[in-house]
């Protein structure tokens, strides 16, 4: 399956976090208490990781429903709700054309899925050794899966898991808990 862009993988950028404040503040001025979490997760959350210059934003909230009590806010933010996203366990917007790659997962405060991006990205934050490999691994499938963003992204799901996998070791042996809200 081809995508009309290419995949490419740049090297970190500070601009990452600074973009993904003000796109925060933002989104916190438009969903207020709606919003239990808001937090970058992902490639771009990790100092000194290479990635698609795509900022992930994560927002947790009790409820999907009414879901227009997501929409509009974030509509007027400049996100457009992808309601036919198939992932079930979240709520996906994306930035409109022509505005920086953004993507939002809004998802339910305590959930599977919210807690596994926060562990995730907690843990290669406090590893910086898992993460010349996961660029690697990036910037191969990324050459490889060009055109493929399916491909380039099932590539990585051993990795993912066996990071994962270690991260719940940490976890355990930690006491780790998610860091306050980054929003």
């Amino acid at each position: 399956m081809a995508s009309l862009e290419p995949i490419v993988i740049s090297n970190w950028s500070p601009m990452w976090e600074r973009s993904f404040r003000a796109k925060a503040e933002a989104i916190r001025a438009a969903l207020g208490p709606l919003a239990i979490r808001i937090d970058h997760i992902g490639s771009t959350s990790v100092n000194g990781l290479a990635a698609k210059p795509i900022i992930d934003i994560q927002v947790s909230v009790k409820a999907f429903d009414p879901i227009e009590s997501l929409v509009s806010p974030l509509e007027r933010c400049g996100y457009t709700w992808r309601s036919t996203n198939a992932e079930r366990t979240k709520r996906y917007f994306r930035e409109r054309p022509g505005t920086e790659r953004t993507h939002i997962h809004v998802r339910l405060s305590g959930s599977w899925h919210e807690q596994w991006a926060l562990l995730f990205r907690d843990y290669m934050r406090t590893h910086p050794s898992e993460q010349a490999a996961y660029a690697a691994l990036k910037m191969d499938l990324a050459q490889r899966h060009r055109n493929d963003r399916k491909a380039y992204t099932d590539g990585k799901d051993d990795f993912l898991w066996g990071v994962i996998r270690r991260a719940d070791q940490w976890a355990a042996v930690t006491g780790w808990e998610p860091s306050e809200t980054d929003a």
